[in-house]
């Protein structure tokens, strides 16, 4: 049954924000040391399809399975935190971490790196989901802002070892690589792991309630959150939104190379690297900057309103990609914008989840909805498919810009009067 917020006393004394803060804290730096799991690939790719003599779409399969094992397995992962707390999946999840990178160190097949990949992703998963549901709970108050502030360190979290990462792949190989990073993050995670507590009832701050943030009182259970219609508009949106920037992210390197931009120096605000070095540094710090950016004005303008907007960018951003790419200061300019503006949907989309179905069952809900980016991850290989079968990624941008255009109406035109409907039934 669905569970009502009610006005009893508080069963625990408030606690301080300073002692939120400090929760949060400890929740994106877990979201750093899983970030490479993810958004470092894009580096080994050439070096494995050197080695091995694999194509590109085969060896991405890795990458797809990891996203799918993230994301997919998170509702049961959020299950255990909301029935046993925080810890225990943290600390899992930094071990399997580990181990994923260590087997991926080892492998000599395809089957090796994906064995490897969906270990670590069960693990990234369990991180991820247990840090972005613990921020959900501790600030409801600011939703928009803690979810992106804690997304932001999985998401610009790589940005300080890109350089590192591609200098020990070229001096030591990607095979030491993969072990050295893997098991270094994974013991960090575990340690983090034993910081990490829930808020209990009366600690946190109420709800709020003002005319651009509609919030509901009500507690949906998850089995309830997958019987509304609504949830399934929000779901088909985040898969259309986040395929283009897991596209992007994959196939970063490969872009670049098939663009002979990869190692041509670029030299902005008197910083040269080559444009795919440039490129990844930008863009994992405004990938990171755009989640706490996009989810504090989510707070004062809507979470709709700020879709609209956002989805809108990313559009025009892998349109403009597409057009002036080739050339390498453009490729970093723009690589960059296309980032800034699709990293919010990981602040985005668990704010509007917990404002529509309650905080009690936030880890499972927002879950559930982040299992969209597993399912957006299927896209991915079907990209490089695309690519080969064409020899060029047009047909790839200009779908990925066309999808992003249509999930920003729907943001305005259908999700923002919908929802206000639903929660205004809900609290009745």
């Amino acid at each position: 049954m669905t569970d009502m917020v009610q006005a009893t006393a508080p069963t625990a004394a408030r606690v301080s924000d300073t002692y939120r803060w400090a929760q949060l804290a400890v929740g994106v730096a877990a979201m750093v040391m899983i970030a490479n799991y993810q958004y470092g690939w894009t580096f080994f790719v050439p070096d494995i399809q050197k080695k091995f003599g694999w194509d590109r779409a085969s060896i991405q399969w890795a990458f797809t399975l990891f996203v799918l094992f993230e994301t997919w397995l998170v509702p049961v992962e959020g299950w255990f935190v909301d029935k046993y707390g925080p810890r225990i999946v943290v600390l899992v999840g930094g071990v399997l971490c580990a181990v994923g990178w260590a087997i991926n160190a080892q492998a000599t097949t395809l089957n090796g790196y994906y064995l490897g990949m969906i270990i670590a992703g069960i693990g990234a998963g369990g991180v991820y989901g247990t840090c972005v549901g613990n921020a959900l709970k501790w600030f409801p108050d600011k939703r928009g802002l803690a979810a992106g502030i804690t997304a932001a360190g999985f998401g610009a979290g790589s940005a300080l070892t890109v350089a590192p990462i591609q200098a020990m792949i070229k001096d030591s190989g990607f095979q030491t690589t993969f072990l050295y990073f893997g098991l270094g993050q994974g013991i960090i995670i575990c340690i983090l792991a034993f910081f990490l507590l829930a808020p209990k009832a009366g600690q946190v701050p109420a709800v709020v309630a003002n005319a651009n943030l509609v919030q509901t009182r009500r507690n949906y259970q998850p089995t309830e959150v997958l019987r509304q219609p609504i949830f399934w508009l929000m779901y088909f949106m985040f898969v259309i939104v986040g395929a283009g920037g897991l596209m992007v992210t994959a196939n970063l390197k490969p872009i670049a190379v098939d663009w002979k931009v990869d190692s041509v120096p670029v030299t902005l605000m008197a910083v040269t690297m080559t444009a795919v070095t440039f490129a990844a540094t930008i863009d994992r710090v405004l990938n990171g900057l755009t989640r706490p950016f996009f989810g504090w004005i989510s707070d004062m303008i809507g979470r709709e309103n700020t879709m609209f907007i956002a989805f809108g960018m990313e559009g025009f951003g892998i349109w403009m990609l597409y057009l002036w790419g080739h050339d390498p200061v453009w490729f970093v300019l723009l690589s960059g914008f296309v980032f800034f503006a699709w990293g919010e949907i990981y602040s985005l989309f668990p704010s509007t989840c917990t404002d529509t179905f309650g905080a009690k069952f936030a880890t499972t809900n927002a879950g559930l909805l982040y299992t969209a980016k597993g399912t957006a991850a299927l896209l991915v290989p079907i990209a490089n498919y695309m690519q080969q079968s064409s020899g060029t990624w047009d047909s790839v941008f200009i779908i990925a810009a066309g999808a992003n255009i249509l999930a920003s109406l729907l943001a305005i035109a259908v999700l923002k009067p919908w929802r206000k409907v639903v929660v205004a039934k809900s609290t009745a």
